[in-house]
């Protein structure tokens, strides 16, 4: 599982061109599944999401998490995040989970997300989408399961 994690002023996003969400200070979370990811990806995600210390305290330093601050929060899926582009110039999603499992386990996360944010909003499946990202700082990180998840032993 990947996310691109961006620290906003303010976000929000307007899907088929009608449906309109926004929120306020807060993070805008890009979400990404691959083959192998579940809820158990998802449950460190979200909780690694919310309590990383990327929003500046009363001296500018970056001591605050998502959960410190009371911010808002916008998901958005993407399953670009898994595309490969090492061969010719179109690049390949065949890496990317699925979108009927996909969808499932984006739910998940999102509902994860919910049970320690305020303010939730969501882009949706199989849309298009329009984000509108104010990123503050700019602060982005990338998040990758792959990465950062203990290797189970064999």
């Amino acid at each position: 599982m990947k996310l691109i994690l961006q620290r906003v002023s303010s976000a929000g996003v307007t899907i088929e061109g009608t449906e309109q969400y926004t929120i306020g200070p807060g993070l805008v979370a890009l979400v990404g599944f691959g083959h192998e990811d579940g809820q158990e990806q998802a449950d460190y995600l979200a909780k690694k999401m919310t309590e990383l210390r990327i929003f500046e305290d009363e001296n500018g330093q970056m001591n605050r998490s998502l959960l410190d601050l009371e911010g808002d929060c916008l998901i958005v899926p993407n399953f670009t995040l898994y595309a490969n582009a090492k061969k010719g110039r179109r690049p390949s999603f065949t890496e990317s989970m699925a979108p009927d499992r996909a969808t499932v386990l984006f739910d998940y996360f999102v509902a994860v997300v919910r049970e320690k944010v305020k303010k939730v909003e969501t882009g949706c499946f199989g849309t298009n989408m329009l984000v509108d990202i104010q990123n503050d700082g700019p602060v982005t990180l990338i998040l990758d399961t792959d990465e950062l998840m203990p290797k189970k032993p064999l």
